[in-house]
């Protein structure tokens, strides 16, 4: 006999003639739903040009939170009035193909299996699936161009047999993850822009740029010395000259020479003052470049603008000089972790953290040292229980540390390991700045900050970035994700080289979504919290729970109780009512 999660599987049920959906009405978790429930709404039949798509999965985030407290006013629902036209939520989806429209059968077929790709740009607009456009959390829903026609093409990704529904789901985030180790940063000048070298009066270094400064359309000097100057005159770019301008006049420089967008690459040449870096640094644009280039440490720290390392990807590279050109290209700037090298992720206990711990783990020639750090030894433990028996494989050491009960400071116990050289690589899942100005002393001088949560820009912290010309170390920041990133995911699932299923931490049905958010907030569950839409009533339950309610789930799980395909089997033939 043909099990139900066979049959859910080949998508040969019966379709319903409703969908239950959690629709979002307005700001504030009142807002969703009605009377704390899904809503039952009709499953439209798709034209030519769209097709029906069955949600099996959905992962709940954070950012479902966000929008959910602020409604209309979120950054990417553009003022909208819920009241009248709601949204749904749900990014993290994996779905399958129940009908195609005529149109659209050359490129879909009922049954394929496809995960979203929720991050979208249109003719340049920036638009999301579970934002502007309706989410996950709906059993059916239609999908036509506004996720199969955009910027970079359709936002879909096939998903191979061997992958689970949750673990389809899980793509996402693990894209984000992927992602932030992924060079985002402009590393060349900009071919046709703007770019500004400010001197020091009275240096007399003789500099050069060996790869040519042909590639910017303009080029701005103040204060350099003569070598600048005549080598700037050699290049086609055209010079303007402004000296003698102080800190007070740089908007204005900025307003008239780029339309206030700010400069595409500034060169620092002899910085010695860390309040004027920090008073140029202001003024670079969206993914531009700060070219440090001296040999005598700055006074102090440099108020760093944390929020547009993360989401404008502006990059901080330098050298010692003379030759300006030496602190650009990939080849100086690495955006991965140090083979065998020692890595810290501060606020490694949630479910983005355990990720990248788990990467780390499991990355081949990855670092051999982990230090997992968290203010709650309860996730610290249920890190250690999931992930352990990887690091055991993978021949990692994995440590844990709490700085909130240890009897010394995170950057005294990291020293301690280290030999007071600082980690090569750190990685902070806190959206705040003090623990982000914090991870910083935690660093080799040659190490790499890596800043996954975003603040807002306009946030400061204060950062060391004479090691960055001095030394050579690198700050990064990523926002989002590209479907080539989730592919990769799959790609190293495929190859046994990551367990996406592992970050899993509670399961549910549809009427536990509600629940599921209010998880987030408090903090319940250390991996991620799956839904599945198809699945009505079970609560929400966490894995290291299921033994005492769904034994013959918990049987199925793999090893540190980490979900499965078999789990996943188990729990559909179990709870799908058909």
């Amino acid at each position: 006999m043909t099990s139900a999660y066979d049959r859910y599987r080949a998508a040969d049920l019966d379709l319903p003639e409703q969908s239950w959906t959690w629709f979002l009405h307005g700001a504030g978790e009142d807002n969703m739903g009605k009377d704390s429930a899904p809503e039952l709404a009709p499953i439209p039949s798709p034209d030519a040009d769209h097709m029906l798509v069955r949600i099996d999965s959905v992962g709940l985030c954070f950012s479902d939170v966000k929008i959910m407290r602020q409604g209309g006013s979120h950054p990417k629902l553009y003022d909208r009035d819920l009241s009248q036209d709601p949204t749904r939520l749900g990014h993290e989806v994996s779905l399958t193909v129940i009908e195609v429209g005529e149109n659209l059968q050359d490129r879909y077929h009922a049954g394929q299996r496809l995960a979203v790709q929720p991050d979208i740009y249109q003719d340049g607009r920036s638009t999301a699936y579970g934002y502007t456009i309706p989410g996950g959390l709906t059993q059916y829903h239609l999908m036509g161009a506004e996720m199969l026609e955009t910027d970079d093409g359709a936002c879909l990704l096939p998903l191979p047999d061997t992958m689970g529904y949750a673990e389809g789901s899980t793509l996402e985030p693990w894209g984000c993850v992927m992602a932030a180790y992924t060079q985002r940063r402009r590393l060349e000048p900009r071919a046709g822009g703007t770019m500004w070298v400010i001197g020091r009066p009275g240096d007399e270094r003789v500099y050069e740029f060996s790869a040519g400064l042909d590639a910017p359309a303009t080029i701005v000097l103040t204060d350099v010395p003569a070598s600048v100057v005549e080598m700037v005159e050699r290049t086609s770019a055209a010079t303007v000259v402004r000296d003698g301008i102080t800190t007070d006049d740089y908007q204005a420089l900025v307003d008239e020479l780029t339309d206030g967008a700010g400069f595409d690459d500034i060169v620092v040449l002899d910085p010695r003052s860390a309040t004027t870096v920090g008073a140029v640094a202001t003024h670079i644009a969206r993914r531009g470049t700060l070219n440090l280039v001296g040999e005598t440490a700055l006074d102090g720290l440099v108020d760093t603008d944390v929020g547009r390392l993360h989401y404008d990807y502006t990059a901080y590279i330098g050298d010692r000089g003379p030759d300006i050109a030496a602190s650009y290209g990939e080849a100086r700037n690495r955006c991965d972790l140090r083979s065998q090298g020692t890595t810290v992720f501060v606020g490694a206990g949630g479910p983005m953290g355990l990720m990248h711990v788990q990467r780390a783990i499991q990355q081949p020639g990855g670092p051999r040292k982990i230090v997992a750090t968290e203010v709650s030894d309860e996730r610290l433990k249920a890190l250690e229980d999931r992930l352990g028996h990887l690091a055991h494989k993978n021949d990692c050491e994995l440590i844990t540390f709490n700085s909130q009960t240890a009897d010394q400071s995170l950057r005294d116990f990291v020293m301690g390991l280290t030999d007071n050289r600082g980690a090569d690589d750190v990685v902070v899942s806190v959206p705040i700045s003090e623990v982000m100005a914090e991870a910083d002393t935690l660093m080799n001088a040659d190490g790499m900050l890596v800043f996954f949560a975003g603040v807002p820009n306009g946030t400061l912290a204060p950062l060391n970035l004479s090691a960055v010309y001095l030394d050579n170390a690198q700050y990064t920041g990523t926002s989002g994700l590209t479907i080539h990133d989730q592919q990769q995911v799959v790609d190293l699932a495929n190859q046994g080289d990551l367990s996406p299923g592992s970050i899993v931490g509670a399961v549910g049905g549809m009427r536990a979504a509600k629940d599921g958010l209010q998880a987030l907030v408090d903090g319940r569950y250390s991996g991620k919290v799956l839904i599945f839409p198809q699945i009505h009533d079970l609560p929400l339950v966490g894995l290291d729970e299921l033994k005492d309610t769904l034994p013959d789930v918990a049987a199925k799980l793999g090893a540190g109780d980490t979900w499965n395909d078999e789990a996943e089997r188990a729990l559909f033939d179990s709870q799908l009512n058909v």
